[in-house]
Order: C-alpha cells, then structure tokens, then sequence
C-alpha cells in the first residue's frame, strides 16, 4: 500500500503540542525526527550499540503524519493549518509549514515492536506477548499484552497516569466502565486489581477485537468483562447497553472528546463513583476542569507526567 507522508516543520518545544493536535483530528501515529541529543536511557531502549552522531541541537523538529494515498485530505489539511496557527498562541511552532512526500508501507505494524519491552507501573508488569517472562515478575501483577493495531502498551505517560489512579482507588469488587478502550489494557489492569466487572466501549472495531484477543491472552473469564463498539457521547442504544451504577468510570483519550463525553457520565457514575480522565495535554487543562465541574463533578486530584494531565473526581 502507498501512503501521501505530510510533514511539519516546526520546533523542539512544540513537537508533542503538534502530535496531540493531529491525534486530537484523528490522525493515527506520527514520526517526529529532531537532533536533541538521546539519554542515557533513550539509548538503553534502543538497544543499538553504535548510534548515528547527530549534528548540534537547533531547536527545529519535523513531524510527519501518513495518509492513505488515493483518498481526499484537503478538508483534513486544512483543519491542520488552521489548528497550526491557533498553536501559536501558546507555543512557538516555528515555520508550521507542511510538505508533501509519498512512502511506501513497509511493515510499519511489527517494526516497532522491537522498541516495546516489559516494564512496570506500581506493583503492575506489563509485557509484550514476544517476550521471555523477565527475572524480576515474582511479587508482580502480570499483564501480558499485544496491542496489534490499536492504541495501549501502557508505556504512554497519559496510559500510566490512568493505571496509578486506578491502583489508587479501585477496590475489590468495584464495576468499571472504560471508555475508549484501546488495546482493553485499563481493563485487564482493573480485572487484575480486583474489579467485579468491567464493560469497554471503543467507536474502533479493531480495538474492540485487541481487547477480546487480550482479555484471552490474560486468561481472564469471559463472564467478568464485556466490549463494545460505539461512541457513548451520542449513541442513546449504546448508553443503555453500558447501563448504571459504575463505581469508577476512566476515560484515557484526549481532551478534545472528554470534554463532550463528560456531560454523559454522571448518568452511568453511582454516587460516591470516581470518573478518573487522561489524556489532557497540558494546555487544555482547564478546559477540562470546566466540563467536569460543569457536568456536577468533584474534582479530587490533577497529576501530571511531562506535559500530559489525569484529572480525578467524584460523583458527589
């Protein structure tokens, strides 16, 4: 398959701004090309022994997005030129210029898995279905997982937001509904960490079918979790299926959709229930805060991991 690469020219500092901002439209995956200089542990992960020497750090970044070659993108474009010029008023993008360029799909769905390792949040290991059980599991809760195509290895800093939130205050016993579900990873975590029930709800069939073929995976019982396609924010027949009564309610997608899914989730929250929110790139923080205390919300806690924000609060 050929694929139209679309590439910005923009700067270091605006780089994630520019990332969440294609993700936010619905853009799937980006390759962000920059000279700032790799760490030590950068360098750990990629497990190279000799790296390229990179000339010195300008500050200049690329962020390049690939779409489907054959299909129209101009409304598409232009809602990124536009979303480009509204970033320069909290961040300096630089040129914000974008070029066009064709590629050709070359297995992008495997080659990154050599970059994905088992690590751990809390007491939680996370590892790759392709890789050995590490020395160190005793003592930990296992979750393996494949993500295939569907957004959730759990290594993104909005992901293990979710997960210590969820360590925080989910208890044995509680009924969980994760909306936007991914790869279903929030709910194997909560599975794992005791949860009576979980329900799953992603407008993604492909990562309806990841959640299925990991709840397999974790050799979870099929009576304890359920996943569904749809978008809760405005599929009445869906919101019934979902129903009442959750005792916490986590949403790890962008702020863009949690603003309009918040008004929705005090009908499924029980009173005293916790609605715990990621995905909030810094600077649509407040906006956040204003529809879930719009919604009836209590905020509780805001935690934050680089320039990512989790939102907790109670249904009081």
């Amino acid at each position: 398959m050929k694929w139209e690469k679309y590439t910005i020219q923009t700067t270091t500092q605006a780089e994630d701004f520019v990332s969440s901002m294609l993700a936010d439209l619905g853009v799937e995956g980006v390759q962000i090309e920059d000279n700032i200089p790799l760490s030590a542990e950068d360098k750990e992960k990629m497990y190279i022994d000799i790296l390229p020497e990179l000339p010195p750090d300008d500050g200049k970044a690329q962020v390049s997005f690939f779409l489907e070659t054959g299909q129209e993108h101009g409304p598409l474009l232009e809602q990124i030129k536009e979303e480009l010029e509204s970033l320069r008023l909290f961040v300096e993008i630089g040129e914000g210029t974008i070029a066009q360029g064709e590629t050709e799909d070359k297995d992008w769905i495997n080659n990154w898995k050599q970059y994905f390792k088992a690590f751990t949040i809390e007491n939680i290991l996370i590892k790759p279905t392709w890789e050995p059980l590490p020395e160190y599991a005793d003592g930990h809760i296992l979750i393996e997982i494949d993500p295939g195509t569907s957004f959730g290895t759990g290594k993104h800093e909005t992901t293990q937001l979710c997960i210590r939130q969820l360590c925080r205050h989910l208890k044995e016993g509680d009924r969980v509904l994760d909306v936007g579900c991914g790869s279903g990873i929030l709910s194997l975590v909560c599975l794992k960490l005791g949860a009576s029930h979980v329900t799953g709800t992603d407008i993604d069939p492909i990562c309806i079918q990841a959640s299925l073929d990991n709840r397999y995976l974790n050799r979870l019982p099929e009576e304890n979790s359920r996943f569904l396609q749809g978008n809760l924010i405005e599929d009445s027949t869906l919101q019934e299926q979902v129903g009442q009564e959750y005792d916490i309610v986590a949403a790890n997608i962008l702020a863009d959709v949690i603003i309009p899914l918040t008004p929705v989730i005090p009908h499924h929250l029980k009173k005293g229930g916790i609605y715990i929110t990621s995905g909030i790139i810094d600077f649509k923080e407040e906006a956040v805060k204003d529809a879930i205390q719009n919604a009836g919300l209590t905020i509780l806690e805001v935690t934050r991991q680089g320039e990512w924000v989790s939102i907790t609060a109670e249904n009081r």
